[in-house]
């Protein structure tokens, strides 16, 4: 089975390991090749996307900035991926290609295996892009009481507001000063931007406010240490990784992947070694903090 990753700046992704990885595991010998699109001058999407699929890959994940722009290429969506606008799977059929979102699944699963049955309170989202679509509709599934999004976009800010108030979801596009002042005041701090990444470093809001009172995700996985979750654990807060989302997001891929190939039960078995390796790699005591 040949798999790939579309995005930027994806050179030490873990995804072609995880992949590989399950494809051992469960006796489905796995390729997986990352596309670089800051590694390819004159980058064109939709274009590497159909090279992959005549090439005789199975699909792709898709990652920063393309997940939206995934849509556009699909012959068919999942339930998922329509409710949310973006994906970060495609799947190729002698149908065409098949539009998923792994990053909604994968944050519901992520969120209740921390959390459990408790619901999220009212959540402060920084990111309106691809991922933050995914989590923000994941989120309404677990109930959030409500939605606060600052995006640097308007646009497209106020286009996931009207998509998730479609939806019953409570949401409201804040300036980031207004979120900053009252930042105390949210149950839940999710950050969905690429800020933190070891290609974009930074932290998203600025953190003096946060307290033991709160938890905090944020979708960065490299480093897992982000500035965000260093001052959310400083702070008392508890913590859900961007590691989290990522294997789970990556289990839920390979079983649409694969489909027929693996039996459910056979896979959900190797999530806990899959989230022990990855804690251990990325998260662990060999990993130095901010």
């Amino acid at each position: 089975m040949k798999l790939a990753l579309v995005g930027e700046g994806i050179a030490q992704s873990k995804s072609p390991d995880l992949h590989r990885r399950l494809g051992a595991w469960l006796n489905v010998p796995t390729e997986y090749d990352l596309v670089d699109a800051l590694q390819q001058p004159d980058f064109d999407f939709a274009q590497a996307v159909h090279h992959l699929k005549d090439q005789g890959y199975r699909g792709t994940n898709v990652t920063f900035p393309f997940k939206e722009k995934a849509m556009g290429l699909a012959d068919d969506i999942s339930a998922g991926a329509r409710l949310v606008g973006s994906s970060n799977t495609l799947v190729f059929t002698q149908q065409g290609i098949r539009a998923e979102n792994t990053d909604y699944s994968g944050f519901i699963r992520s969120y209740r295996a921390a959390f459990g049955a408790e619901k999220p309170g009212k959540v402060l989202l920084l990111g309106a892009g691809g991922v933050g679509r995914a989590v923000a509709f994941a989120l309404g599934a677990l109930q959030v009481t409500a939605l606060d999004i600052v995006e640097r976009d308007a646009t497209r800010g106020h286009a996931l507001c009207a998509d998730l108030q479609a939806e019953g979801i409570v949401a409201e596009l804040r300036p980031p000063e207004a979120a900053e002042a009252e930042l105390a005041a949210y149950q839940g701090v999710v950050n969905c931007t690429p800020l933190g990444h070891i290609n974009h470093p930074g932290c998203p809001i600025a953190t003096a406010a946060l307290h033991s009172g709160q938890w905090v995700f944020d979708a960065v996985y490299i480093p897992a240490w982000t500035e965000l979750l260093v001052a959310a654990e400083r702070a008392g807060a508890r913590l859900l990784f961007g590691v989290d989302l990522f294997v789970y997001q990556g289990v839920d891929a390979f079983a649409i992947f694969a489909g027929e190939r693996i039996h459910s039960p056979a896979l959900e078995n190797r999530v806990p070694d899959l989230r022990a390796h990855y804690f251990t790699e990325l998260i662990g005591a060999a990993t130095k903090r901010a």
